[in-house]
């Protein structure tokens, strides 16, 4: 069942709380969210598991904290495959100069010293088999490989819905489907996969790959990892992919300059940051806050997850500031390589059963810069009672855009909540509104400080701050018993909660 918050005139007496009104006032009159901004995502920039960032990140973050008189420190708890982006300039050379907009993919090879200046070739249009395909791996050598399909418009659907006749619409998607059946089964008759057919071309001599992973937005690109060890991937934006494919296809023979510098470090330690502000009555309960602090490296982060991350920074601030004694002991968990796994949330239950055995509740916020719109009960038979009279507690100008779903189903990925739930603590995600998020900033190289809605994460702050003082102060326990799961329509068998998983301890090797 869905309910909505304070609906229905329903109406609960309560007298003004000083400490809830205090944090208030200061999120709106002394916020710090720009700031933070500022310092996280111009000065430290991207923070990809295993780089120099991410570890200033969490420095940055400790020494933030202490400012506060927060207690914060790193926690190890793996390895994982060091790299360090460097500089990458992309420009054709022929048949005339332009630089072309584009980037190395994360843990790509370096180019030697002075770049890399060769023609660019594309894969057949037409592979017959994979004898075909092997014998036309030759020719590759010397070479750069374009590796994507070139995408028939670089305007998204909601464009061509608003401006093309209906007719236009419908033949521009028809012929798209069928571009992309026929990229795919070309793929596969050349005997390996999208993730495999590069280190063919590596074997055979190409000099690097070319990408182009369009995310269906203006001007957007998600930006992952390389798939191959010795020579570089770069990724270049649909606009410039699109010119030199038909460059190449009309037999210009376009000519390419990169130079992608990177640096192998080895293997680095991976961690957390961890921060916490001790409980004075019931020290061994828990609240956790939580949002993943790394990010994929292709902009600054900012919306995936540096908004959730600022959200538990101010959250926390406000905390101390105006309750500097909680009952239960509060922690903050910034997360380290949630991008490859929830690797660093489950490291974290799985080192630290005592608190996740002892948790109140935790508060997850991850999907982008827009307020809360959504929180659900997470498959706990009785969170309606709890999370209904700390919701309480909200002002209506934020809980009127949020609601809620009880007692709802346990996620089984997607972010750090799962982690928690996995092990059966009442872990709840603080969904937010999109803003285009999925298609223009998630993963992609418009995650840029630009796109922060401040309003928005303010409001998410002080909801958070709220929440993480409602519980601690609640002298109930919150109940941790289950739903019965639904039956699989698709089995017949009923469902089972997630099962808790293991982290990836040593990765990227």
């Amino acid at each position: 069942m869905v309910f909505a918050l304070l609906m229905g005139g329903i109406a609960f007496a309560q007298d003004k709380d000083p400490v809830i009104e205090s944090m208030i006032k200061e999120a709106n009159e002394n916020s710090q969210l720009e700031r933070l901004a500022h310092e996280l995502f111009d000065v430290v920039g991207p923070r990809l598991v295993g780089t120099p960032q991410m570890e200033h990140a969490s420095q940055w973050a400790i020494d933030q904290y202490a400012e506060w008189g927060i207690t914060a420190k790193k926690e190890n708890y793996g390895t994982w495959r060091g790299w360090e982006r460097g500089i990458t300039h992309i420009d054709m050379v022929s048949p005339r100069v332009q630089s072309l907009d584009g980037t190395q993919l994360a843990w790509s090879a370096s180019t030697p010293e002075g770049g890399v200046t060769a023609e660019v070739v594309a894969l057949p249009e037409t592979i017959k088999d994979s004898t075909a395909f092997k014998n036309w791996l030759p020719s590759v050598k010397g070479k750069f490989v374009m590796i994507s399909m070139p995408q028939p418009t670089g305007r998204p659907d909601y464009n061509w819905e608003e401006f093309a006749t209906e007719e236009s619409f419908t033949k521009m998607k028809e012929e798209r489907d069928a571009q992309t059946k026929a990229w795919r089964q070309n793929i596969r008759n050349s005997g390996y996969t999208s993730r495999t057919i590069g280190n063919a071309l590596e074997e055979a001599g190409a000099v690097g790959l070319v990408s182009s992973y369009w995310s269906k937005a203006f001007g957007s690109n998600k930006i992952f990892s390389s798939r191959v060890k010795n020579i570089p991937t770069i990724d270049v934006e649909l606009e410039d992919y699109g010119m030199l494919y038909r460059l190449v296809s009309y037999g210009n023979k376009p000519v390419i300059k990169v130079e992608a510098k990177s640096k192998e470090l080895g293997e680095v330690p991976t961690f957390n940051t961890i921060a916490e502000i001790k409980g004075s009555e019931k020290p061994n309960e828990y609240i956790v806050l939580s949002a993943h602090f790394d990010s994929w490296d292709g902009a600054q982060g900012a919306t995936d997850n540096g908004t959730g991350t600022l959200v538990m920074l101010e959250a926390m601030r406000l905390l101390k500031k105006f309750y500097p004694n909680p009952k239960r002991t509060i922690i903050v968990g910034h997360w380290g390589s949630e991008e490859q796994g929830l690797n660093g949330s489950r490291a974290f239950v799985e080192d630290h059963p005592e608190i996740v055995e002892n948790m109140q509740a935790s508060f997850n916020q991850d999907n982008g810069t827009g307020r809360v719109i959504n929180i659900s009960g997470a498959g706990f038979l009785h969170a309606y009672d709890y999370l209904g009279r700390w919701l309480n507690a909200v002002p209506r100008s934020i809980t009127k855009h949020i609601e809620t779903s009880f007692p709802g189903s346990p996620s089984r990925g997607g972010s750090d909540n799962a982690s928690f739930l996995a092990a059966g603590a009442p872990a709840f995600n603080l969904s937010a509104l999109n803003w285009s998020y999925w298609n223009y900033t998630w993963h992609t190289n418009r995650d840029t400080y630009d796109k922060v809605v401040f309003d928005d994460v303010r409001s998410n702050a002080i909801l958070t701050a709220i929440l993480a003082y409602m519980a601690s102060e609640d002298p109930e326990t919150t109940s941790r018993e289950k739903i019965v799961m639904p039956i699989n329509p698709g089995t017949g068998e009923q469902r089972q909660w997630p099962a808790q998983r293991s982290p990836n301890r040593k990765g990227g090797l």
